[in-house]
């Protein structure tokens, strides 16, 4: 898995919280990728709940919205 090389000092609050913001956004598309992926290759909610350790009932509510706009370019 790969793991940032660098991250802003907490010391630095404005460069901190924005790479946190940039950090979350990446985040919510690689998720949202990766679970279309899973689902189009025969994933059940069940599988990709546990992969993501939270309840299949969240996953599903969550994210099944957003299969159709997947694409990671945005």
């Amino acid at each position: 898995m790969p793991t940032p090389t660098s991250l802003p000092s907490p010391d630095d609050p404005e460069a901190a919280l924005a790479a946190v913001v940039a950090l979350r956004r990446m985040a919510d598309k690689l998720e949202r990728a990766a679970v279309a992926n899973a689902i189009r290759q025969g994933w059940s909610w069940t599988q990709v709940a546990d992969a993501l350790g939270v309840s299949k009932q969240a996953a599903h509510k969550r994210l099944s919205g957003t299969l159709q706009s997947t694409d990671l370019s945005e």
